[in-house]
């Protein structure tokens, strides 16, 4: 048996390796690959796995480290920060998608619990996929990339009451009210028993076993944690998945969260790669042969109701109609989640003959997200239109700054502006930031940049600066555009976090486009070049270079033609020493004019820090006493030669002996 399970194993990295390389060249997420390989490898494909009941089992222990991520990853502070998108428009979403897809499965002739927990299935969506394509495109901090985080915690806050649930609605009797109550009773009482040793047991654990620096100690220890308070909730009829989320939820309040989830990432990723290929054995393809327009059909009725819904939702907390298309077609897919959800739902007699629709419909959703989000923004674009301008006239404003995005840049920016008396307006889409920063007497409107009512409520034809600060590479473009159409003559500078967006940027009509990268990195080696004594003007001459060719140095793998800076040239052979003047020593009671140390040796004191105090460039007159540290540029010959002269007599003279 363990003979076939490695076999397994084996051919199921061997296959994965192969369709992830193709999925990779298709832009097709990792999580379609492994359902693919499980479709393939599994009893509906071609058979090559035989013991199905093993990587069954590695597929649990997948589901209890993803699990215990998710648990460690949760931060009561985060979810405090984004409580209105995580608890109004998660909350929101969840239940009306779980109510919709609860009353369409009753009236299309399904039992109420298993509409019920279609409901449930239907209501999530896919964090690995959506945030994976959210950080590639660089929008994780754009409006529609907060809002869509923030109901995707919700969904995975939601997991475990709907893991708690799915057993008892796959019981029809359960044995009656005695029964309940003993389930109850336990559950309770193991509950109790974990969050106890949570708070008297567990961080001092963890400190003893910090303490001693073995990582192979502590990685033990962490597994030991996980598996044994699921193995706890299992003993009282809950979930194992229940019990890893709990797990991790009492290693994130504590000091070695970090620690524990970069010890368990490699693991999980592993494990959870064979629950997707177990996902995959299941499903037949035989369906989308069979029935393809059945399957298409609730693919596609799912990820409307499911984009329509959530796009609702967001629009109710005030976000920008834009905001609220790409949230929702973001969120249209069927997610990872209910996969764990639907094998707990299984093993309860739950979804008995339509397992293979759900499957279906699932993956068709999954594997249509990539291109949802591709289209999204020039979609949102068409169905929003023309926006109304906000509220608050702006007629007065004449060779004015306009700052659109009030993030980091937008605020330095204002405040700048603000310093200088430069008369400016701040457009920004989040409405909660509008209102507290309008009550702070900002000059700032909500608005969606890329409507052209929205810019000329700005004044846009008479500024004389328009800055560009936003996340959104896609509404960057466009608002580029509509600026440089509006008024040609204006200074437009563009702010963009990836260098490959500065030619296109700049064909758009950008007088100037920053891209943060390089940016950073021209800050990084201006302040090496200072920690090596490179003169000021040649650092600011280097950096203006850099700037001035469109960064192509950067971009270069050579830097000849830039005239690189050659740091043997300044201050060849020479370093900075400190020597303590001890008590005895012929240095103590003398004036630096008297000690002669330039004239004698070619020696320059930079620094002294005597009385707790540091002189920079100390006065020829200044008197040397015992317990002063003297600060001075010298070569390792002429350390040598003076170092003598600042020790004691005595300690000295044996040195020279």
């Amino acid at each position: 048996m363990e003979i076939k399970l490695l076999t397994d194993i084996v051919i199921i990295f061997a296959l994965a390796i192969a369709v992830l390389f193709v999925c990779h060249k298709l832009r097709v997420p990792a999580i379609l690959g492994f359902l693919v390989t499980g479709a393939l490898a599994g009893p509906h494909g071609f058979a090559w796995i035989t013991a199905i009941h093993e990587v069954d089992k590695l597929a649990e222990v997948g589901v209890v480290l993803l699990m215990f991520t998710i648990g460690i990853e949760m931060s009561f502070e985060h979810l405090l920060r984004m409580r209105k998108q995580v608890f109004f428009c998660g909350s929101l979403q969840v239940l009306v998608t779980l109510m919709s897809g609860w009353l369409l499965s009753w009236l299309l002739g399904l039992e109420a619990r298993d509409a019920l927990f279609l409901g449930m299935l239907f209501s999530l969506s896919s964090t690995a996929i959506v945030l994976q394509l959210l950080q590639k495109r660089g929008e994780i901090d754009s409006p529609h990339g907060n809002t869509t985080l923030g109901i995707l915690i919700f969904q995975d806050l939601a997991i475990v009451p709907m893991i708690l649930l799915t057993p008892l609605l796959g019981s029809k009797t359960g044995g009656g009210q005695e029964s309940f109550l003993l389930f109850a009773a336990q559950a309770i009482g193991i509950l109790a028993g974990i969050f106890a040793l949570a708070k008297w047991v567990i961080p001092h654990v963890l400190h003893a076993v910090a303490r001693t620096k073995d990582r192979e100690f502590f990685l033990l220890v962490i597994v030991s944690i996980c598996m044994g308070i699921a193995w706890m909730t299992s003993t009282a009829g809950l979930s194992l998945a229940l019990g890893a989320f709990l797990a991790g939820l009492i290693l994130s309040e504590s000091d070695y969260s970090h620690s524990a989830l970069g010890h368990i990432l490699p693991f999980r990723d592993v494990f959870t790669s064979f629950f997707f290929v177990s996902v995959g054995m299941l499903f037949d393809y035989q369906l989308l042969l069979d029935s393809p327009l059945l399957a298409l059909g609730v693919a596609s009725s799912v990820a409307i109701g499911k984009a329509l819904i959530a796009a609702a939702a967001v629009r109710l907390l005030g976000f920008a109609p834009r905001t609220a298309v790409i949230t929702g077609l973001s969120l249209a897919q069927v997610g990872e989640f209910s996969f764990i959800l639907s094998s707990i739902g299984l093993e309860a007699g739950l979804l008995q003959g339509r397992y293979q629709l759900f499957l279906g419909a699932s993956v068709l959703s999954m594997a249509a997200t990539p291109f949802l989000m591709k289209i999204a923004p020039r979609l949102a674009d068409l169905l929003t239109g023309k926006q109304k301008a906000p509220a608050g006239p702006a007629s007065k404003l004449n060779e004015h700054l306009v700052i659109i995005g009030f993030g980091v840049n937008g605020r330095n920016l204002a405040r700048a502006a603000r310093s200088a008396e430069i008369p400016y307006v701040i457009l920004e889409m989040s409405p909660d930031t509008v209102r507290s920063e309008r009550a702070l007497g900002e000059p700032i409107f909500h608005g969606d940049a890329t409507q052209s009512s929205v810019l000329e409520h700005a004044a846009i034809q008479r500024a004389k600066t328009v800055v560009v600060a936003i996340n959104d590479p896609a509404a960057t473009r466009r608002i580029t555009l509509s600026v440089h159409q509006h008024n040609p003559s204006a200074q437009l500078l563009v702010r963009t976090r990836y260098l490959a967006e500065m030619q296109a940027l700049q064909q758009l009509g950008a007088t100037e486009v920053i891209p943060e990268e390089f940016e950073t990195s021209i800050e990084i080696f201006a302040r090496v070049l200072s920690s090596y004594l490179v003169p000021q003007q040649e650092i600011e001459a280097l950096v203006a270079q850099v700037r001035g060719d469109g960064y192509r140095m950067l971009r270069s793998s050579s830097w000849e033609e830039a005239g690189r800076i050659q740091l043997e040239s300044h201050l060849r052979d020479l370093e900075i020493h400190a020597l303590l003047v001890e008590a005895g020593s012929e240095l103590e009671g003398k004036t630096l004019r008297n000690l002669r140390l330039r004239e004698d040796f070619g020696i320059s004191v930079i620094a002294l820090q005597q009385d707790g105090h540091t002189q920079g460039n100390p006065s020829p007159d200044t008197t040397l006493n015992a317990g002063t540290v003297a600060f001075f540029l010298a070569s390792r010959e002429q350390f040598a030669q003076v170092g003598k002269r600042f020790r004691a007599q005595d300690k000295a003279t044996d040195e020279s002996e």
